[in-house]
């Protein structure tokens, strides 16, 4: 039983996001056939899609945004029109004086709010953000959270909801990998903000299990990574709009396709190359409020801003086929050698160590290039691989992974996000939003530093103080490891001084920290 028990851990903490408490059994039906617990995940392909009462297509949010954008506009033209007439300074000084320093000690208060707000209360605050508003003679009835906030917390609630009720979550983790790896932030405008959900569900979810080549043309057309990486601004300098605006080719998306998405650092392209696929992408595009390319918010080609003339790509010419030159160019760079060796390195060094096995990854880039890029059979070799069952659980789980796997084990399905969306601001991994391009790391050393356990046993401590009257750790830590469990784990949990301590200190147990 102990060598079921701790393949069936492997089975949830390395490819999962741990069991589920309550009656869910999910270590004993894992510990029965531990990589076919994994790999039936693999066999219900329509559990990827994510559909919830709300949530809307990539247009229809496009088109949200921009009305309400208008209306913001609209609102404060029409306040600045009924803005009663600025009284004339008087020229006394010493009044003039007293008024600067009331409006300076006025900003340093309104300052320090901000700074103390939670980002979702800034938010569905939007009068924070209006120093020169008159303060309110009673406290103002709670703002409703305007539809980019609002979109963005059902996307997140739907995500989460959706990774807590999982019986593996396999499936779940592969759209958590593949959503780093072509990743937006949904800092950069209200745009990216209100995409971020549609953008994993619809050039991601869709083809986690099927054809890599398929991802990366939908990533890569998807207006949110369009508007991401600027590619709305790239003008070829040939091309109509090129000249008659004077402007240029924005490199970013064509770089970042190529390093961070495809080839990799070293994958054998040159700078010329990504000058190259920056002419051939450009006239990739999204309508926008006007809609007169097409429906605002959809994704389209704009053969005015297109560099007209045949490019050179990775020592191969491309014909002046419009949108068809860079669908042909993409679906060449996913089947390059080196985008092989790339996606095997990442896949195995997010599933099994920080240094991946160069036997695993040699075999997996086998499998990318024998099946022409199938997801599906990625995935499967990864789970039939000894070295995956193998290694030890040392990786660190991210802090959105701990927070799932918490949830999970706590039997709490979440109905608001906001508690998990602050503590992701907490703990350095805010939901779609990385500091760059490259996504949140994916190595151990990024989240084992000293401060980050010590805010993630804050939050522990936080989980007891509130849960751990009505739980018993001890049958929690049987739901997550059983005899799997190390037996310093064990001992600490049953020596705590109270429910409430067991429960952090088995939250912050190597159980259920590491993968």
């Amino acid at each position: 039983m102990a060598r079921d028990s701790q393949a069936a851990l492997v089975a949830l903490n390395r490819f999962g996001f741990g069991a589920r408490g309550g009656a869910s059994g999910d270590l004993i039906n894992a510990a029965s056939d531990p990589r076919g617990f994994v790999k039936a995940e693999l066999a219900r392909p329509t559990g990827l899609l994510l559909e919830a009462p709300g949530l809307q297509s990539t247009q229809q949010l496009g088109q949200a945004v921009f009305a309400y954008q208008d209306q913001v506009k609209q609102a404060r033209e029409a306040a600045k029109a009924t803005a009663p007439a600025e009284t004339p300074a008087p020229t006394e000084q010493k009044p003039a004086l007293r008024r600067n320093l009331s409006l300076n000690a006025a900003a340093t208060e309104i300052a320090g709010q901000m700074a103390q707000a939670k980002p979702a209360d800034i938010a569905a605050k939007p009068e924070l953000m209006q120093p020169g508003a008159a303060a309110p003679a009673a406290k103002p009835a709670p703002q409703p959270l305007n539809v980019i906030q609002k979109t963005f917390r059902a996307e997140a609630l739907a995500r989460l909801q959706r990774a807590t009720l999982a019986e593996c979550g396999f499936t779940e983790r592969l759209v958590v990998f593949w959503s780093n790896h072509f990743c937006i932030a949904a800092s950069k405008g209200e745009l990216a903000r209100i995409w971020a959900g549609a953008f994993e569900r619809e050039a991601i979810r869709p083809h986690v299990l099927g054809r890599f080549a398929d991802m990366l043309r939908a990533v890569e057309q998807h207006p949110a990574m369009l508007f991401f990486l600027d590619n709305q601004q790239s003008l070829g300098p040939d091309s109509r709009a090129g000249q008659n605006r004077k402007r240029g080719l924005n490199e970013n998306l064509a770089r970042e396709i190529m390093e961070l998405h495809t080839l990799g650092v070293g994958g054998g392209y040159t700078q010329d190359d990504v000058t190259s696929l920056a002419r051939i992408i450009t006239g990739w595009t999204f309508a926008g409020r006007q809609g007169q390319l097409g429906p605002p918010g959809s994704f389209v080609f704009n053969a005015n801003a297109h560099q007209p003339g045949p490019q050179m790509l990775l020592g191969k010419s491309y014909e002046p086929t419009g949108l068809a030159q860079g669908e042909a160019a993409l679906a060449d760079i996913a089947r390059h050698p080196s985008t092989a060796n790339f996606i095997a390195t990442k896949f195995v060094r997010h599933f099994v160590a920080d240094d991946p096995p160069p036997a695993l990854v040699a075999r997996l880039r086998d499998v990318f290039v024998r099946t022409d890029g199938d997801l599906r059979t990625l995935a499967t070799a990864l789970v039939d691989s000894d070295e995956a069952w193998k290694a030890p659980l040392t990786k660190m789980r991210s802090p959105y992974d701990f927070l799932v796997a918490s949830g999970r084990l706590l039997a709490r399905v979440p109905e608001d996000p906001g508690a998990y969306l602050n503590n992701l601001n907490l703990l350095g991994q805010p939901l779609w939003s990385p500091a760059g391009p490259n996504g949140f790391p994916d190595s151990s050393a990024a989240w084992a530093a000293p401060e980050g356990m010590k805010l993630r046993l804050d939050i522990a401590a936080q989980m007891g103080a509130r849960l751990g009257n009505n739980i018993d750790p001890l049958d929690l830590l049987e739901f997550a490891a059983a005899d799997a469990a190390s037996i310093e784990t064990r001992r600490t949990v049953e020596r705590a001084e109270s429910r409430q301590q067991a429960l952090a200190l088995l939250l912050m147990s190597p159980e259920m920290q590491r993968r």
